[in-house]
């Protein structure tokens, strides 16, 4: 078994976390999406999507998407650490949250800065209007997760889960739009702190150098 990735990207990231909450440790291998290696023939042979991360399976399956990846992970490796939810309500509650996090605050945030920075215009069309467009929904969801984290300590609930690592991999990335989590959204930034000093975090962070 060995994952395709490359560490600092957002979806690899997501991985990354979970695995370190999980103590999973695989080989991985380094892709060049930046030098387009990522989208070559021989790599949309292992990925549907010719995105990354990519999970190799012994047998030569492969999974792609992160949270498929995760749910693989958290099924072969199981554990007493319930990063999915542990009862139907809790599995119901990090689901919800996690695709609310994933699909207005990340997915978002991939939008804004693959069309405003056209960093990938050799291999997809870029509309400058739409990456602004995006950026502003992302602002505009920030107070969904500031009013969430004022009533619960984390974001599906009493416990830590892999929609915390959804929020806190995208709370991340938006620096690079310029938008910075500050004083005006206190829970969420007493929250980023708290995630931040979780060992398996940590852990992650180092790995990344």
């Amino acid at each position: 078994m060995k994952l395709y990735e490359k560490g600092p990207a957002p979806s690899a990231q997501r991985v990354s976390l979970f695995m370190a909450e999980k103590g999973i440790v695989i080989p991985r291998v380094d892709v060049d999406i930046r030098g387009g290696e990522n989208i070559t023939d021989a790599f949309k042979e292992i990925s549907v999507n010719g995105r990354i991360p990519v999970l190799e399976l012994d047998d030569g399956s492969t999974l792609c998407e992160s949270i498929a990846i995760c749910r693989y992970l958290d099924a072969e490796f199981p554990t007493d650490h319930a990063l999915f939810g542990d009862c139907p309500l809790s599995i119901g509650q990090v689901e919800m949250w996690n695709r609310i996090a994933e699909f207005q605050g990340l997915f978002s945030a991939f939008q804004a800065f693959r069309n405003i920075t056209s960093i990938y215009d050799d291999r997809e069309r870029c509309v400058e209007a739409w990456g602004v467009e995006s950026k502003q929904r992302v602002i505009e969801f920030l107070p969904v997760l500031e009013k969430r984290l004022a009533e619960t300590p984390y974001l599906a609930g009493e416990r830590f889960s892999v929609a915390d690592i959804t929020a806190y991999v995208m709370c991340g990335f938006i620096e690079n739009l310029g938008i910075h989590i500050d004083e005006s959204l206190p829970s969420l930034v007493t929250w980023q702190q708290k995630l931040s000093q979780r060992p398996a975090f940590i852990e992650a962070s180092a790995a990344l150098g």
